[in-house]
């Protein structure tokens, strides 16, 4: 009689929703400090990639306290971008976590995500704004939803929400703005033969 082949759970397989867990946990890491940018784009890539439990757990397997079992996972936190009487500013090709918090106290806060690399079809940003300003630069093909956002003796300035969903990610914004304010908009662009000029100001030259 053939002795039964003994099986390791790490050749499991797993799904899309496991996949999408770790990176959320990844993106966690990025806001202990654990991992840098470079980093989280490498590991994603792997993660993402990922057929059986022994690859995916491998891209955690460095990180202290972070572990991937099988049920009773904590949600991973969103990353925080913490501005306080200073400001914060994201731009050209960072890489853009799923949950995004953007804690304003009376400073300013612009995250450009017009060139910025993004994995995940919806990205979800709560402000919590005091007396400051956010600033929130959108892609041509992206989408948002602001209806989430509580207004108090403040102000939501939003020029894209409304669109039709398309092939563009999709930015879900919720939180409360309180004697501050919050702009959500497009960049602008003009040409001038070979130049062309946008508008948050940046130039460029056709080759």
């Amino acid at each position: 009689m053939n002795e039964a082949v003994p099986f390791s759970p790490r050749e499991l397989r797993v799904s899309d929703a496991e996949r999408n867990h770790v990176v959320g946990i990844l993106q966690r890491a990025i806001g202990l400090g654990l991992i840098n940018l470079d980093e989280f784009t490498a590991r994603m890539d792997i993660a993402l990639a990922s057929r059986t439990r022994g690859e995916l757990n491998g891209v955690l397997v460095d990180l202290p306290g972070v572990v991937h079992p099988d049920s009773g996972v904590e949600p991973a936190k969103p990353v925080e971008f913490r501005s306080t009487m200073s400001s914060v500013k994201r731009e050209g090709e960072w890489v853009v976590p799923r949950d995004i918090l953007v804690r304003n106290r009376m400073g300013s806060t612009e995250l450009d995500f017009t060139e910025a690399v993004i994995r995940f079809p919806e990205i979800r940003i709560e402000v919590d704004v005091a007396g400051g300003s956010v600033d929130l630069l959108m892609p041509e093909r992206a989408t948002v939803d602001a209806h989430g956002v509580e207004v108090t003796a403040g102000s939501v300035e939003d020029k894209v929400s409304g669109a039709p969903r398309g092939s563009g990610p999709h930015f879900v914004v919720t939180g409360s703005v309180r004697a501050g304010s919050l702009t959500i908009r497009r960049p602008t662009y003009v040409r001038i033969g070979s130049l062309t000029i946008r508008r948050p100001w940046r130039i460029s030259w056709d080759a």
